[in-house]
C-alpha cells in the first residue's frame, strides 16, 4: 500500500523559515520524480518544486532562491527547506510522487502571519 505523509507546517512570523518533511512507502522511491505543491484557498494547486531520481530540482518563480528541494533516498524522503517566509506562502503544501496522476498526501497547512 503506498502511503505519502507530509509534516512540518505550522504557524510562522513573515521572514521566518520552515521545513517540510515527507515519507514515501509502498513503493521503490527512488525510481521516483518528486514533488512539492501548494494550494490556497480558493485557488488551484500550483507546482512549488520537484526533483527527478537524479537530483535534478526545478522551481515556481515565486519561490526561487528562497526554497529548496532535496531528497534522501535512504531514508525515501523528500524535505522542502523554506526560508523568507512571506504572507503570500500561505496554503496547504502537498508532497506528490510521480507527477500529478501519481500518488499524493494530505498535505500540511503553513500559514505565515505575524
Amino acid at each position: 500500500q503506498v502511503q505519502v505523509v507530509e509534516s512540518g507546517g505550522g504557524l510562522v512570523q513573515p521572514g521566518g523559515s520552515l521545513r517540510l518533511s515527507c515519507v514515501f512507502s509502498g513503493r521503490a522511491f527512488s525510481s521516483y520524480y518528486m514533488g512539492w505543491y501548494r494550494q490556497a484557498p480558493g485557488k488551484q494547486r500550483d507546482m512549488v518544486a520537484t526533483i527527478t531520481n537524479g537530483g535534478r530540482t526545478n522551481y515556481a518563480d515565486s519561490v526561487k532562491g528562497r526554497f529548496t528541494i532535496s531528497r534522501d533516498n535512504a531514508r525515501n524522503a523528500v524535505y522542502l527547506q523554506m526560508n523568507s517566509l512571506e504572507p503570500e506562502d500561505t496554503a496547504g503544501y502537498y508532497c506528490n510522487a510521480g507527477g500529478p496522476t501519481g500518488y499524493w498526501g494530505k498535505g500540511t497547512l503553513v500559514t505565515v502571519s505575524s
